[in-house]
């Protein structure tokens, strides 16, 4: 659902608010369009499969199915679409993770505007943009330790058999009541695994959970 000559833009965020602030400060370019929107992650790939846009403004934080599991299956689905991440994290991990796994784009949400229509303006162009303010994160020399490999090994093998199957699921981007449906056991159940599992990989949210996995490559048995 294209309009000629122009850039077809998706928002996808939580905040109706962000969404609408967003929509008003890109359709002030003449050469942009937003298409669509949406407010959670399963909206988001299903909306992209209808809609395909040339871009996706993705936020990471999203309900139901995060901004990287969404990420990571629109790219298993081969869509052409575009995908800037859009976010408040302008931590090293999420920008290498999410730049691994195929994003085009990662913008904070503090960006100007100019910064933004760039963003959109180099991606549907085939170009990759990350924000200036964050860009040399990508040039930092990584600097990982013996002692720095062993402390992940050691949070991985503290993990029990349950835990680690647990941690695979959400790196799937499943949520507590599909993971409980999936190994037959209570939501209740689910939730004290994630709980245990935030705690021993030493990480304060699903995100950092599943980035953790992806880096360090887990997998199901």
């Amino acid at each position: 659902m294209k309009k000629s000559g122009k850039i077809s833009v998706m928002i996808s965020d939580d905040h109706a608010l962000i969404r609408e602030g967003l929509k008003q400060l890109i359709e002030l370019e003449k050469d942009i369009v937003v298409v669509c929107q949406s407010g959670d992650g399963y909206e988001t790939i299903e909306k992209v499969l209808k809609y395909k846009p040339d871009v996706l403004l993705l936020d990471i934080n999203m309900p139901k199915l995060n901004g990287i599991d969404v990420l990571r299956r629109l790219k298993d689905l081969g869509i052409e679409t575009k995908i800037i991440m859009l976010t408040i994290h302008d931590d090293k991990e999420y920008l290498f993770e999410t730049i691994k796994m195929g994003a085009d784009g990662y913008v904070l949400k503090d960006s100007d505007a100019d910064g933004l229509i760039k963003a959109i303006r180099d991606v549907r162009e085939g170009k990759n943009y990350i924000q200036p303010s964050i860009a040399s994160m990508l040039n930092e020399k990584s600097d990982v330790t013996d002692s720095e490999t062993y402390n992940r090994l050691k949070k991985i093998e503290s993990l029990t058999n349950r835990e680690y199957e647990v941690l695979t699921l959400i790196a799937e981007g499943l949520n507590n009541k599909e993971i409980a449906d999936k190994l037959f056991i209570s939501e209740k159940t689910v939730k004290n695994h994630v709980s245990s599992i935030l705690k021993k990989l030493d990480v304060n949210d699903r995100i950092q959970a599943a980035i953790f996995a992806f880096k360090n490559n887990i997998k199901k048995i």
